[in-house]
């Protein structure tokens, strides 16, 4: 093993018993390059991309109550190439992280706190918190694009030298939403932004050369909270669900959520490159949606697979620590309920159908992404530990046939978001491999592994140690080495 430390933070937290500061979300502060890792089995030559996930990890004390979404962003890089791996680490420097770092405490108060604690305006959609880009990660035109779920700035760091570049230049006044889409066939990036002020929506294009090409508002009757997106191979896909902040707090600077269901839920259909008053409206069942998979085009219709929640505002749990109910309830999927479902949006009608394709409590779903926008068969949903906000392992989906197939991480064992990494040349849409970065809880250790889609139950192909043990976090992403290499020599 070849093990570079690159640079350790020293933080300011004090000791406490906060669930989401121990035992698997205990934070990093140690930032690696690594290479000739110990390998349990044979990395595979057929190989080529970087796998990305984001954490949140806390360097300060915090101001009020900590929720794990207020942590500071830490993007963590496996590379694999020529039957060969090597991972790194660092912390995402944002402006606010710089700032605090300076000042040597904590500046902006967290989610779970009034806006008035925070020393400074922050970012974000109601304008207080800390931009910790720590939620979610993309590569879009060769570069590693982290973001921030109440729309921050976007962050770029190369994927292979993890080389900070600072704020993505097309960045709008409004932020960007977690969840922006890449377009594989296109090279295009498709982003949305959400605020407290008319017209509270604006979605936007950007090219494979990294520069802004569109930008419109999608107007909403008032503040909404959307999280993700979708798109086809000629329309984007927004929404506007029934849970939303409470608009009389709003006017006083309270930022509570409620859920509504008296009211429908509404997607917004653009063209790819539409103006405002182009889009369509489609109402359906009141839900929220945390995460799509993928939609497309077929005949009259666009067809869009997610996770409808059966309980977007479930009752507090009767156990959890003094103050921390509410938080431990959202980051619960057994209470919020969400279930693999399907939507149909005729475009020639105007209506809406709705079909349940599982069941089983799953979510942070994936597929093989050179097929987003288009028809596919393949999804990958992960299974999550009740009470808790980590992942236990992956259902496969066969939507054609309706045949699931099940991957246990094991006992005390947990996943990173997993991503799908195609072989270099496949034949076909599971051709390739399951990858996730997995915290053993009881060897004390994390590892890199990977598993052959096509034959889940045969185990893993290959074992990665990592040189620490890593924060569990939200989101995670894969990209093809040929992609990334190719736009950068651009």
């Amino acid at each position: 093993m070849m093990t570079k430390i690159v640079n350790r933070i020293t933080p300011t937290l004090k000791p406490n018993d906060h669930p989401y500061r121990n035992g698997a979300w205990t934070p990093n502060y140690t930032e690696y390059d690594a290479a000739d890792l110990e390998v349990i089995g044979s990395v595979p030559a057929d190989i080529d991309g970087v796998y990305v996930r984001n954490t949140e990890n806390p360097v300060h004390e915090a101001i009020g109550r900590y929720h794990p979404f207020d942590g500071d962003g830490m993007v963590h890089v496996m590379n694999f190439r020529d039957g060969k791996a090597d991972y790194k680490n660092r912390f995402v420097r944002t402006r606010a992280f710089v700032a605090e770092e300076e000042a040597g405490h904590a500046i902006w108060a967290g989610l779970m706190e009034p806006p008035e604690k925070s020393q400074r305006p922050g970012w974000g959609a109601h304008g207080f918190l800390k931009d910790n880009s720590s939620t979610d990660v993309i590569v879009h035109a060769g570069k590693i694009l982290s973001t921030f779920y109440q729309c921050g700035e976007g962050y770029r760091l190369d994927p292979y030298t993890m080389e900070q570049e600072g704020v993505a230049s097309w960045g709008p006044l409004d932020g960007i939403s977690a969840h922006p889409k890449v377009d594989e066939s296109t090279g295009e990036l498709l982003f949305f932004n959400y605020s407290k002020f008319p017209p509270y929506m604006h979605y936007g294009v950007v090219g494979a050369d990294d520069k802004l090409k569109h930008y419109i508002p999608v107007p909403l009757p008032g503040p909404r909270l959307p999280h993700d997106m979708i798109f086809t191979k000629n329309y984007a896909i927004l929404n506007d669900f029934p849970l939303f902040w409470d608009p009389e707090l709003i006017a006083q600077n309270k930022f509570v959520v409620r859920y509504h269901d008296d009211m429908r839920s509404r997607f917004a259909i653009i063209p790819r490159y539409g103006k405002t008053e182009d889009i369509r409206w489609f109402e359906a069942d009141p839900t929220f949606v945390l995460h799509f998979l993928n939609a497309y085009e077929e005949g009259d219709e666009i067809i869009m697979d997610g996770y409808f929640q059966d309980d977007p505002m479930p009752a507090s749990p009767n156990q959890a620590p003094s103050g921390y109910a509410r938080m431990m309830a959202y980051l619960d999927q057994y209470l919020m309920q969400p279930k693999l479902h399907r939507w149909r949006f005729n475009l020639k009608t105007g209506t809406t159908t709705e079909q349940r394709l599982d069941d089983r409590t799953l979510e942070f779903g994936i597929i093989n992404q050179q097929y987003l926008g288009c028809k596919y068969r393949y999804t990958y949903s992960a299974m999550a530990k009740p009470g808790w906000f980590l992942f236990t392992g992956v259902v496969k989906h066969d939507l054609e046939t309706g045949a699931s197939a099940v991957l246990e991480f094991g006992e005390e064992r947990y996943g990173s978001e997993p991503a799908f990494a195609p072989r270099v040349d496949a034949k076909d849409e599971d051709d390739g491999y399951i990858v996730s970065l997995i915290t053993d809880m009881k060897l004390d250790r994390s590892e890199a592994v990977l598993w052959d889609a096509k034959k889940l139950g045969d185990g893993p192909v290959c074992r990665i140690i990592l040189p620490h043990r890593l924060s569990s976090g939200t989101h995670a992403t894969w990209a093809q080495g040929a992609a990334i290499r190719a736009a950068q020599q651009r």
